[in-house]
């Protein structure tokens, strides 16, 4: 194994890392590095365990080397590792399409690949306008989304995004979005209320719906705002408004899907099939792979004429490898209940998350399935004291990244009861010494 001082040397001499304050970086001589990972837990170059508070950026919904995602990894790249999905197609390709179809929201019956989170977002923006144009609505090229919102880091998917610090390097190059109050957001009371959030969304479809293609939103919870979480009753108001106005209605399902909040989708808590849904992150697991699921209705806008066709797509759409481990990831979940075991455990961490509610410093927490948050403060996205939290976890053996002022937690679904009780002492512990 390479020496750590000498990996940390090489890292800080040419590596650049996401989301990160380089100067900050570059200036710990320590850093963590992780060698392996098993489970709900990453082990460091010293053999330190940390328990994976964060899923690994929400995509370790099964843990790390899951025995029969490695299996399927292994098997597929024996017989097929790549071949293009333009004109071809292959086993894993067709039957994904099949079985995600089968446990999708009725009425979503077209699944177009993609290659993470992000592209899927961007094929729902470049989808939305081109079948407006199609069904005859040319004018209709502007989007609705929440603010606070993240959609992802492509500059159609910035462009929908909500949180400013994101967005303002790229001010100039990104495409008009209206924006409106988000039914999340928590007032000095500490509640929310999604019905001043709707009438405002509702006047703006009522105003400018002619130019309008679609609205698109996190159901249920908005992850990078500070895992805010909303009123299903929102989403149903949003999908009557839309079908009302001939707007799209746009799901990112990227860190909501795959059973986070509880049910498989995150829209099944509202009832509301949406027009298309963009699905990443614990979608492949173990690689970057997304898919948008369609209705027909949006499918159908793009026969006939071959040029209606959608041109678009990327080098890894519908990759075998990707495919392959997305169909044993829908197995397991079947398998393995993991909804069942988010039913049980989301109690627990709502419990958690009421406890910390009441500890001094605390403004406010909530909880949906497995997620749990806690405010610290009102800094927003650059404030320190979710960070202060952070760092206390660390020391008691368990990884997190804070959201500004904010605390969160997002464990594997897969957490065993005996880990999970673990962390959430862990986490009580960290803010009270943060504190």
């Amino acid at each position: 194994m390479i020496d750590k001082a000498k990996l940390v040397a090489i890292d800080h001499r040419h590596a650049w890392h996401p989301y990160t304050p380089m100067d900050r970086w570059l200036g710990d001589p320590d850093p963590t590095v992780i060698v392996r990972a098993q489970g709900s837990w990453l082990e460091t170059i010293e053999g330190e365990r940390l328990f994976d508070g964060n899923s690994s950026w929400w995509v370790a919904s099964l843990g790390h080397g899951h025995p029969r995602l490695l299996k399927v990894l292994a098997e597929q790249a024996a017989t097929l590792d790549h071949c293009a999905f333009g004109g071809l197609t292959h086993e894993h390709g067709a039957l994904l399409a099949e079985e995600l179809v089968a446990v999708a929201p009725a009425g979503l019956t077209r699944v177009f690949y993609t290659d993470n989170g992000s592209t899927s977002v961007e094929v729902a923006v470049k989808m939305a306008v081109q079948a407006q144009r199609q069904w005859g609505r040319p004018k209709k090229t502007r989007f609705v989304a929440l603010e606070g919102a993240f959609h992802g880091d492509s500059v159609g998917a910035a462009s929908l995004g909500g949180v400013e610090v994101y967005r303002r390097p790229f001010a100039g190059i990104l495409f008009d979005c209206v924006r409106v109050p988000s039914p999340g957001e928590v007032g000095e009371d500490g509640k929310t209320g999604h019905e001043s959030a709707f009438a405002a969304l509702a006047k703006v479809l009522a105003n400018e719906a002619d130019s309008i293609a679609a609205v698109v939103v996190e159901p249920m919870v908005q992850g990078a705002a500070g895992m805010l979480t909303y009123d299903a009753r929102y989403l149903q108001e949003l999908a009557a408004a839309c079908r009302a106005a001939d707007v799209l209605l746009v799901f990112d399902e990227v860190f909501s899907g795959y059973g986070r909040t509880g049910p498989m989708w995150a829209g099944q808590h509202a009832g509301v099939t949406p027009d298309l849904m963009c699905l990443g992150k614990a979608f492949a697991s173990l690689l970057p792979m997304g898919a948008t699921l369609a209705t027909e209705k949006v499918f159908d806008a793009f026969r006939g004429d071959p040029a209606n066709a959608f041109y678009y797509g990327h080098t890894f759409c519908g990759h075998p490898l990707g495919a392959a481990l997305a169909r044993e990831v829908l197995r397991i979940y079947r398998d393995e209940d993991v909804l069942g075991q988010v039913a049980r455990k989301s109690k627990r961490i709502a419990a958690t998350m009421t406890e910390i509610g009441e500890l001094p410093g605390v403004l406010s927490t909530r909880a949906l399935g497995m997620i749990g948050a806690a405010d610290l403060g009102r800094g927003g996205y650059l404030g320190g004291l979710g960070g202060r939290v952070c760092a206390e976890a660390r020391k008691r053996g368990a990884y997190l990244r804070p959201l500004g002022d904010t605390v969160y937690i997002c464990p594997p679904l897969i957490t065993t009861d005996e880990e999970l009780e673990h962390f959430l002492g862990v986490l009580v512990d960290s803010v009270k010494a943060a504190g």
